[in-house]
């Protein structure tokens, strides 16, 4: 199964695309959600559709090992369109195979597109509406680079994986075939079919470096993408700084006219109020007190101190008209203050802001659909170059020559001895190189041999002989406690060893339901019992019979115990550090799929067993109403039986109770998990 990560984060968006990142100068529409024309997004191939999945596939059983057929896809250049001379250069490189299942992977998603070619207006109308819109797309365009870095860092370092292998394979298979030609070989068939293997493998190798050549093209374009796209983040990131910048400083001169209208207010109400005769010490400063405190005051006594001294009236009058012209010039540049704030509050959050978040997505869907395309185009090479190889082992046509394993099978040991030994009869028929042969028998010469009779072909009645009858008899002595799994396995033909199905089978159809099943141990006489009949005979061995079904604990004594006698315990001595270093991690998820490529490192005998056994504890869990028997209980039973035993100072020094409790994690989250790691898409279907 595979688990699909999506963003919710805006649920009216879909899939954002765009070519080339705008330029925060650039001209754009008079209003901001105007539809703007943007480039086509040319085709993409189909097969980069499954991208955005993640997900570790289930691996199929021993019966069922089968490799799906390979996406039919294209390969197309950074800039969307199919790069007819990379193409061709990539295609002729190909074997003849290859290069008609390209044609036809062309034909067939010349039409196709993986994401949407228009710009999302939704998203920048919810981004506008946000308060962190900018940030909220600077954060994401680093999030972004970062991964398109990571993407370059893997091409590249897998780009000198390949090359090495491939000058690697290159020189060993020239040096092999150069050696062979100046020793003494075989000749004959064994020669041609030993040539033509080299050439094969010089084949492959020089896929390989084609391949890693495409590599290193990709990580140098993601690398420029990345810089090319921090270059134009910082670009309108000091675009948008200024913009506030010029915006605050604007709010601020505002706030500075209307503390200046205010004082100017202040002191014409003070005027007035001296100017009816009333008292204006105790008014003035009961005003300034609730109006600003002590400062407030100071300024005040400062600015219109000459109100409290005189009292003519025509110094009052005319100190009065200076005020009133003070507070109408305070008026017009507050007013003028709020007008142009106003404007460009206006402009910053109707025009400049759209504009500046416009250009910071595009940065991002450029990125993101750069790296995406990358990605999807690694996809098509790293099939591309699978499918040559096997077109190169095993050719589809006739007209492409024969593959490795006819070549090989095509070599005839008899025909080129045969050849052999009549070239060396004749080279050296003629040389006495030992004692004669015939000769009269009175000088010591043996008689002549008897006539040959070709013991090849026996007589019919030679297959009822008592030896050969006797051979044809069934052994039915099939030890399988303390016998190696694969072993086991290889020697009945089977996927899972029939003791394990046997008992399994059988306590499921008697125990499910019993209370603390597995936790409750059988009587050791009987157990001990129907260890030695299973041993010994187990096909005749019925454990339908009262005496097993009646306490169908004896069974799963005797199953656990069949576990402990592993050889090699289920979970295997190498892979074991593995397993407890997934069991430590915190985060559940990680964890989950960190034990799941664990599993999947199991050999093909392990990996069989453990699925058919977790698969019959995973339905003892399903009755845990009835039996009480959780994921929990059956991880602390089963840990120590999985795993290898711990030592009393533990593993990598830990000590052995700690090393239990991870052990019993890991099996808790496997089976937690069960349907995940085991079960395919197609099995539930």
């Amino acid at each position: 199964m595979s688990t699909r990560i999506t963003d919710d984060l805006v649920a009216s968006s879909s899939t954002d695309s765009h070519g080339v990142v705008g330029s925060p100068t650039a001209t754009h529409p008079s209003h901001p959600f105007q539809s703007q024309s943007h480039p086509t997004q040319p085709a993409i191939p189909a097969s980069a559709s499954n991208l955005p999945n993640v997900s570790i596939p289930s691996r199929p059983s021993l019966s069922s090992k089968s490799s799906s057929s390979p996406r039919s896809s294209t390969e197309i250049d950074l800039a969307g369109k199919p790069s007819s001379s990379a193409t061709a250069r990539w295609r002729n490189s190909l074997p003849l195979a290859a290069q008609r299942s390209d044609v036809t992977s062309v034909n067939q998603t010349e039409s196709i597109s993986v994401v949407e070619p228009s710009f999302d207006e939704n998203v920048l109308r919810a981004l506008c509406e946000l308060d962190c819109g900018v940030p909220l797309l600077l954060d994401r365009i680093k999030q972004s680079m970062v991964s398109c870095r990571e993407a370059s860092v893997f091409f590249k370092k897998r780009a000198v994986l390949e090359e090495e292998f491939g000058r690697g394979m290159q020189k060993l298979a020239k040096n092999t075939a150069e050696v062979y030609a100046m020793n003494d070989g075989k000749a004959g068939s064994f020669v041609n079919a030993w040539q033509t293997t080299m050439k094969i493998h010089e084949i492959i190798a020089e896929n390989r470096l084609r391949f890693a050549s495409r590599l290193n093209e990709m990580s140098e374009e993601l690398a420029n993408l990345a810089k090319e796209v921090d270059k134009n983040r910082k670009a309108t990131k000091e675009l948008a700084t200024r913009y506030e910048r010029n915006l605050q400083e604007s709010e601020v001169t505002t706030e500075k006219s209307k503390a200046r209208l205010d004082t100017t207010m202040e002191e014409l109400g003070r005027i007035l109020l001296q100017k009816e005769g009333e008292p204006t010490k105790d008014s003035v400063i009961q005003a300034r007190t609730q109006a600003g405190g002590k400062r407030a005051i100071g300024k005040a006594v400062a600015k219109g101190g000459l109100l409290l001294k005189g009292k003519n009236p025509g110094n009052i009058q005319r100190q009065e008209d200076d005020i009133r012209a003070r507070v109408q010039a305070s008026s017009q540049a507050y007013h003028k203050s709020v007008q142009e704030t106003q404007g460009l509050r206006q402009e910053y959050f109707n025009f400049q802001l759209p504009r500046i978040l416009r250009a910071l997505k595009e940065c991002a869907d450029e990125i993101d659909l750069g790296t995406q395309y990358h990605l999807t185009r690694y996809a098509f090479l790293f099939e591309s170059i699978v499918l040559s190889d096997g077109s190169t082992l095993a050719p589809t046509g006739i007209e492409d020559g024969p593959g490795l394993k006819p070549t090989i099978e095509s070599i005839d040991n008899r025909s080129d001895f045969k050849v052999y030994m009549q070239n060396y009869a004749y080279a050296h028929g003629g040389v006495q190189r030992g004692p004669r042969r015939t000769g009269p028998e009175h000088e010591g010469f043996l008689p002549p041999l008897p006539q040959h009779v070709d013991r090849m072909n026996p007589t019919p009645h030679s297959a009822n002989t008592p030896s050969s009858s006797h051979s044809q008899l069934p052994d039915r002595s099939r030890p399988t406690f303390g016998v190696d799994l694969a072993e086991q396995m290889a020697r009945d033909g089977v996927d899972v060893p029939p003791i394990v199905v046997k008992c399994c089978e059988a306590i499921e159809k008697y125990g499910i339901t019993t209370v603390g099943i597995y936790r409750i141990g059988g009587t050791m006489s009987k157990v001990t019992r129907l260890k030695e009949k299973l041993d010994k005979d187990l096909d005749s061995t019925n454990l339908d019979a009262e005496e097993w079904s009646g306490d169908i604990s004896n069974v799963t004594s005797v199953l656990k115990l069949w576990l402990r006698e592993l050889p090699e315990p289920l979970l295997t001595m190498q892979l074991h550090q593995g397993f407890l270093d997934a069991a430590k991690i915190e985060n559940d998820r990680l964890r989950h799929i960190r034990l799941h490529e664990r599993v999947n490192d199991l050999p093909d005998a392990n990996y069989a067993m453990l699925k058919y056994f977790l698969g019959h504890l995973h339905k003892i869990v399903r009755c845990e109403t009835q039996n009480a028997m959780s994921i929990g209980n059956l991880a602390i039973i089963f840990g120590p039986t999985l795993f290898p035993p711990t030592v009393p100072n533990g593993v990598n020094g830990q000590d052995g109770l700690a090393g239990a409790t991870i052990q019993n994690k890991a099996i808790e989250t496997i089976l937690e998990h069960y349907t995940d790691i085991f079960v395919d898409e197609s099995e539930v279907s």
